[in-house]
């Protein structure tokens, strides 16, 4: 009898998050396990009991999932499940916490697109402002942009002190460049804006960090991209609609919270889809964070 599939849904959060087991559910497993409150230090004992209660057969069948809402804990934690695993005791690992590491993948991925069908280019060089910059979606979608050859800035709203201590962070951990400047005034957007070709929206949602009075001179500036489907919007002028479409009377092309929230859609449940391959002969375990994120999202992007 075939053993049912079952994801172990692990987070430090005090609960697991629906929008992660619907999905789960949707893309075919059988059972989903929450695991609340987790820490960092539990990780091996409970990957190391999913496994060992199954034959190598039996754990074909398994899936660890880390949300929760801190990435660097969610890597973490990823890492440390991988380091808990030997042959043929493995199974696949997928992280994602708040969704993170899937929605900056989207966002950076429909970057792309428009690049490369508008302009025939793509991020090789290209000059990306991040605002909103001390969230998680920020930090994820800077680190694949600069893996991407871009030339990545974080812009501080509230204080520059902060949001260098994350770029210094990012940096060490992932090996890019990234630098931090001040955004807190009408004059210091402005300034960024005009020599960005690319502007990143990842404020929280219903706050607007950028007006088009800040861009609407830019001789440069391409793209926005705006996660936040909260009115107002992140970026004024983005419709969360938007997939590409002119802003106003300017020549940027703005993309929107739905446009990326359906790719997004797409790429986790891809992602998680792929955990269940694993039952197949011969297929081997997938270790899934915010890159495997971005070539799923680029993969799909390309098909339309």
């Amino acid at each position: 009898m075939e053993k049912v599939s079952i994801l172990h849904l692990i987070t430090a959060a005090k609960n697991a998050s629906p929008f992660d087991v619907n999905m789960a559910f949707d893309a075919g497993f059988d059972n989903i396990m929450p695991y609340t409150n987790v820490t960092l230090n539990e990780i091996t004992g409970l990957v190391q009991d999913a496994i060992f209660s199954r034959s190598p057969s039996g754990i074909k069948r398994e899936g660890i999932f880390i949300g929760g809402r801190d990435i660097d804990l969610a890597m973490d934690m990823f890492e440390a499940a991988q380091k808990s695993m030997f042959t043929p005791f493995e199974v696949s690992v997928f992280a994602d916490p708040s969704g993170a590491f899937t929605t900056a993948a989207a966002m950076v991925a429909k970057v792309e697109v428009h690049l490369k069908k508008h302009f025939q280019t793509d991020l090789q060089g290209k000059h990306v402002a991040v605002f909103g910059a001390t969230g998680p979606v920020a930090g994820c979608a800077a680190v694949i942009a600069a893996k991407q050859g871009a030339d990545v800035t974080l812009v501080a709203h509230r204080t520059l002190a902060d949001v260098q201590q994350i770029a210094q962070h990012l940096n060490q951990r992932y090996g890019i460049t990234l630098r931090a400047v001040d955004g807190m005034s009408e004059a210091s957007k402005q300034a960024i804006l005009a020599t960005s070709d690319i502007a990143l929206c990842t404020a929280a949602a219903g706050v607007r960090v950028i007006q088009i009075s800040q861009f609407s001179g830019s001789a440069n500036l391409k793209v926005i991209a705006d996660v936040n489907a909260v009115a107002p919007s992140g970026a004024e002028g983005v419709e969360a609609s938007a997939d590409g479409a002119r802003i106003a009377d300017t020549a940027v092309l703005g993309i929107g919270a739905l446009a990326i929230g359906n790719l997004k859609y797409k790429t986790q449940q891809q992602l998680l889809e792929s955990m269940l391959i694993r039952a197949q002969p011969n297929a081997k375990p997938n270790f899934l964070e915010f890159m495997a994120a971005f070539d799923v999202a680029r993969a799909l992007s390309a098909k339309v």
